[in-house]
């Protein structure tokens, strides 16, 4: 087996290799787009193929594989078949059932990381837990793209980064604010926040009260609602 890495073409039925220069799209051949993981990797097993894919920023999106239109034809056959079965269907369920209890099992690890992290003082145990469920929520569904959904980093650390996160977007004006593009001034402002965050929640963490109108306080009560 055989694969090529390509971007998109400035054109239809074109592709442009990575040393920049444009080619055509073999004779006989269509793009399968992203979105069927079992159909797309069946496709690229059976045979040669063009994988394309995009840069935005420093990601890579996936534009959908480029292969013989009858293997494609042949393959999505076999794969609608099998999915018309009882088998495919229980199967299904069953992972579907699996996937389902892994999400509660790390939204709930994921909820107590987050209070750990907090070590709020037990006066305070309330606004901890609140915290704690919103940022959670906001940080947790699957493909949500957030920190919380990374293996790569220990989940204390996660923790901590969807606390500052939530903390940031809620409690300080930084969605409004209007930064300079010199490069490294967000990271600088982001990093400013943080820290202010981060006094904010050493008052909650030593049992202080910081009162009514503290900027926490009255996100979270913006938050939960009424």
């Amino acid at each position: 087996m055989t694969q090529h890495l390509f971007r998109p073409g400035p054109s239809e039925g074109t592709v442009t290799r990575p040393d920049g220069h444009v080619i055509n799209v073999p004779a006989g051949w269509a793009l399968l787009p992203p979105g069927d993981a079992a159909l797309t990797r069946r496709v690229k097993a059976a045979g040669e193929h063009w994988v394309i894919q995009e840069a935005r920023g420093r990601k890579l999106f996936s534009k959908g594989v480029y292969a013989p239109s009858e293997t494609i034809s042949a393959i999505r056959c076999e794969l609608g078949f099998e999915r018309s079965t009882e088998k495919f269907t229980k199967r299904r369920e069953a992972d579907l059932r699996r996937r389902e209890q892994v999400q509660t099992d790390y939204v709930d690890e994921f909820a107590k990381a987050v209070i750990d992290y907090l070590g709020f003082d037990s006066v305070h145990r309330d606004v901890a837990v609140s915290l704690a469920s919103l940022v959670t929520a906001h940080a947790t569904p699957v493909g949500s793209g957030t920190v919380a959904r990374t293996k790569r980093i220990p989940i204390e650390r996660r923790a901590e980064a969807a606390v500052i996160a939530w903390m940031r977007h809620q409690t300080t004006g930084y969605d409004g604010m209007v930064i300079p593009r010199i490069k490294g001034k967000r990271r600088e402002v982001r990093r400013m926040l943080a820290q202010r965050s981060k006094d904010l929640l050493r008052r909650y963490r030593d049992g202080g009260h910081p009162g009514s109108d503290c900027p926490l306080k009255k996100a979270i009560q913006a938050s939960e609602g009424p």
